[in-house]
């Protein structure tokens, strides 16, 4: 049986936490949020956003009414929150409006010696390119596809993986899209200096991706924040608001309430550097874990492909890449600190946002996805019963997500942007 986990707007006299409170009334040194833009009237509840396989209106009337566990950050925003239990539902979110993925034309007729004959378009974008780029004397590797003049998205990658994780997202966004998703160094084809060559820490890493930015004329971006992609992309959204279009959040954490038990061996490393405490994350790095990363919470173990930890295991057996693994663990101790100021960020930005979560992540867990809606009014809020890499098992669902959720936010670069008032 299917479940669905639907959250309505919760009464609007449900207390929420204090933390919460200071963000709304700017006490306790937070800042305070721009004033509300003006709204549409409304239903007592917010604009709920929702999918059904079922064409039964009953279902979605229990769903409605059993809207599930409150949250101490209803109040502050809501659209929609779904999980989704069954590997084909992506299919009936054609009601967000299918995308179409355009890589040829055939022709109509027949040549007279009978073969078919078929020609590519020259408006398509589809493609996806790889190539490198200098920086700093390392060649950062990047996969590219879609129109150079359209709107650029820009997907920061996790652990332990690289740009391998979108190989199925670009071409689903690039026939509107300029998408763009680079290597860091130590990751994918990237250059992997030794840690006595390079300083692998998350500043560094940021600087890297600034400049890869800057060297690819991409003055304005949409940010993909996955696992360690969220510490770099904040790192650039505080630092340049003015380059961010919107926010797209796949397990990507900037509160502490997402950081549970599987942080304990690396709060012990944060606290004291030492080898012993070094030697207790080593197995973070086998080959059984890094499956484990992506067959924890999936509902089909067979439709993951063991391609994804079989390439990233290959990178990170490589000689050295063990030293590099380990500073960028001691190095995301520096991010917590950091937590503030991108909350900070969010509530005076208003970042169009985009949240897709794999509910059942033991790394980020549903807990780190819920703060945000303490700090972002207008949050268009999605879990999927999945696991930490949910692109591998609903990959096709967050991409018609991503294809809406662009063209009412930023645009396709084909026409004016039509506010969406729904």
């Amino acid at each position: 049986m299917r479940e669905l986990i639907f959250l309505n707007q919760l009464p609007t006299d449900q207390s929420v936490s204090s933390r919460c409170k200071g963000s709304l009334a700017g006490k306790n040194g937070l800042a305070k949020p721009n004033k509300p833009k003006p709204k549409p009237k409304r239903s007592e509840t917010m604009k709920t956003t929702s999918i059904f396989t079922s064409t039964d209106n009953s279902e979605r009337q229990r769903a409605l009414q059993n809207p599930g566990p409150p949250h101490r950050c209803g109040p502050r925003s809501f659209i929609g929150t779904l999980g989704i239990r069954s590997s084909t539902a992506w299919v009936t979110m054609a009601a967000l409006g299918l995308f179409a993925l355009s890589i040829g034309t055939a022709a109509a007729g027949t040549p007279d010696d009978g073969e078919i004959a078929v020609t590519v378009s020259p408006e398509s974008h589809a493609r996806v390119h790889h190539r490198t780029v200098e920086i700093d004397g390392l060649s950062i590797f990047y996969r590219e596809a879609g129109p150079p003049e359209a709107p650029v998205v820009l997907l920061l990658h996790g652990f332990p993986t690289s740009s391998h994780m979108y190989r199925n997202l670009i071409p689903a966004l690039a026939d509107k899209y300029h998408v763009v998703a680079p290597d860091y160094p130590g990751f994918g084809q990237s250059s992997a200096p030794s840690v006595d060559e390079f300083e692998y820490t998350f500043d560094r890493l940021a600087q890297v991706v600034e400049t890869f930015t800057e060297k690819l004329g991409l003055d304005r971006y949409s940010l993909y924040l996955m696992d360690y992609g969220a510490p770099i992309g904040f790192r650039l959204a505080e630092k340049y608001p003015e380059r961010v279009d919107s926010l797209i959040i796949q397990n990507g954490n900037a509160y502490e309430e997402g950081l549970l038990e599987f942080w304990d061996p690396l709060r012990a490393y944060w606290k004291d550097r030492s080898e012993a405490n070094g030697d207790a994350l080593r197995g973070l790095l086998t080959a059984d874990a890094t499956r484990w990363q992506y067959t924890t919470g999936v509902r089909d173990v067979a439709a993951i492909s063991p391609d994804n930890w079989t390439i990233d295991q290959r990178l990170l057996d490589r000689p050295g890449n063990q030293e590099i693994q380990l500073a960028l663990f001691y190095s995301y101790g520096s991010n917590l600190p950091l937590y503030p100021r991108w909350q900070a960020y969010l509530r005076r930005e208003q970042p169009p946002t985009l949240l897709v979560w794999g509910k059942n992540d033991p790394i980020f867990p549903e807990e780190g996805a819920h703060p945000y809606r303490c700090d972002l009014t207008e949050l268009e809020f999605y879990l999927f019963d999945t696991g930490h890499f949910a692109l591998e098992e609903d990959g096709e669902a967050i991409a018609v997500l991503m294809n809406d959720f662009l063209a009412r936010k930023v645009g396709t670069g084909k026409g004016p942007i039509t506010a969406n008032t729904q």
